[in-house]
């Protein structure tokens, strides 16, 4: 569950009636005051336990600085011919990160696919060496997710420049704002996309309920 900010008595409130409608449920993604305020409201009214799962910031797009120098290669947008790679890297970067996606790898390709909504690094040579979703329009923004680059290849540059491609894409299609999440757990990702030009906005916690002796796991945090 996704909340908009709430302060202690309503989170109490809901949980109160969210427990009449959906004592199961498995978690829920906030910003970082009001996940904590449902998450202990929840944990008193059901007497089970809530354990942190995700931190997460969202930042938003201020002067996109492409990172430099480039390494060698260039972006293209994903087509039908890359579906199989989509579907693989999906699946491992939800790995990669301790998600549960809601699609599995292929049906997500084929969604991201069927708006062009991945951009692919490629090598010289034409090897797909990383990648970076964007999610459609909605009101004038989009947020990049997920950005992708298998271990093999980490360390030389393309997680960076296949972000900012898929920003720079955005931007020239004339998206307000460009959006994304990071894991506060990842240093190395955080620098990075401050470095791109993205700039902090506020912090989200993902909380995962547990009750008697099965533990569920919590969807993906927004």
């Amino acid at each position: 569950m996704v909340l908009s900010p709430l302060g202690p008595e309503a989170a109490d409130a809901l949980a109160a009636r969210l427990l009449d409608v959906s004592p199961e449920l498995p978690g829920v993604a906030a910003h970082h005051v009001a996940a904590e305020a449902f998450a202990q409201a929840w944990e008193r009214r059901t007497g089970g336990l809530v354990s942190t799962d995700v931190r997460q910031r969202l930042y938003r797009l201020g002067t996109l600085t492409p990172p430099g120098p480039a390494p060698a290669g260039r972006a293209r947008v994903a087509t039908a011919a890359d579906r199989s790679l989509l579907a693989r890297w999906h699946d491992e970067f939800g790995e990669a990160v301790g998600e549960r996606s809601a699609m599995d790898g292929g049906a997500w390709a084929d969604t991201r696919i069927a708006y062009g909504g991945v951009t692919l690094w490629e090598t010289p040579d034409g090897v797909p060496v990383a990648m970076a979703g964007v999610t459609p329009r909605v009101a004038g923004q989009v947020r990049v997710a997920p950005v992708y680059t298998p271990a093999e290849q980490r360390g030389r540059g393309y997680g960076g420049a296949v972000t900012a491609a898929v920003t720079r894409a955005a931007l020239d299609a004339g998206v307000a704002e460009v959006l994304l999440f990071t894991d506060l757990a990842n240093p190395t990702s955080n620098g990075l996309y401050q470095r791109i030009g993205y700039r902090a906005v506020e912090d989200f916690t993902q909380y995962d309920f547990h009750r008697g002796d099965a533990a569920v796991t919590a969807t993906a945090a927004p």
